[in-house]
């Protein structure tokens, strides 16, 4: 197989996973048209995908893994729901302000963030993601501050107690928090255990808190907490229902639905 093949196959099933993320459930017969392929290379694709726990293959399609412990790479949710994550890291960059000390998470949301300050002045971002600090690191107006700690492999980003005990000898105005799960009855979760810590202190240092998370992660639930709802200041997404709007807003949390942007 030449590498042109190769690389479209990745590229597919990178596709297939984001298309599974979005609609939880697809059939054969609806990604042969979406990605207007054979059913044949759907089949071995999926195949592939279930072999790697990636996905559930049923008869005649495939579902979500829904294990609290499953994580997309970093480079596979680089393209999950873009359009909703610059919608969301947008109306994010307007809660900042120049002069702002800032905490960005790491995650390609937050990622979709920093590209919304580069020409921002007088800000000091705080961050544990590689390609944040990588995109700001010739902004002139912003002061970088990467913390250390272990790499963590495949995520871009660090952790453990170097980067904890870093940040804790810090205050900062904002803290700018992505999530994969958003859950009514338990916070806001992490897949990762080591990751959780980080959040929890980076939460612990900022005055506000501002979780960004679209649709896909709400009413989900992940294997760590790194937030109880009580923390949470500021939500912004794509899209919410009107109940857990209502009940998100009855706990004093602020929830803002955001457009694309202009």
């Amino acid at each position: 197989m030449s590498s042109t093949n190769v690389l479209f196959t990745e590229e597919r099933r990178r596709r297939i996973l984001v298309l599974l993320r979005e609609k939880k459930t697809l059939t054969v017969n609806t990604l042969c048209r979406q990605l207007d392929v054979s059913p044949a290379t759907i089949r071995t694709d999926l195949r592939e995908l279930d072999q790697e726990g990636l996905l559930t293959r049923t008869h005649g399609g495939a579902i979500e893994k829904t294990r609290t412990g499953f994580e997309l790479t970093a480079s596979v949710k680089r393209t999950d729901n873009l359009v909703a994550k610059q919608a969301i890291a947008w109306k994010a960059s307007q809660f900042i302000e120049d002069g702002d000390t800032i905490v960005l998470d790491t995650g390609t949301t937050t990622l979709e963030l920093a590209r919304c300050l580069v020409s921002r002045d007088r800000l000091t971002v705080v961050t544990n993601d590689l390609e944040i600090a990588l995109l700001l690191e010739n902004s002139s107006g912003i002061h970088t501050l990467l913390l250390g700690g272990t790499l963590r492999r495949d995520f871009h980003c660090t952790m453990g107690p170097l980067g904890q005990h870093m940040a804790r000898e810090l205050r900062v105005d904002k803290a700018f928090m992505g999530a994969n799960s958003l859950s009514l009855q338990n916070g806001v979760g992490t897949p990762d255990l080591q990751q959780a810590e980080m959040k929890k202190t980076m939460i612990s240092i900022a005055r506000q808190v501002i979780v960004l998370c679209d649709h896909t992660k709400i009413g989900h639930e992940s294997f760590a907490r790194f937030a109880n709802l009580e923390q949470v200041d500021v939500i912004i997404t794509d899209q919410i229902n009107d109940n857990a709007k209502q009940s998100l807003e009855e706990r004093n949390i602020q929830v803002v639905a955001a457009a694309a942007p202009p």
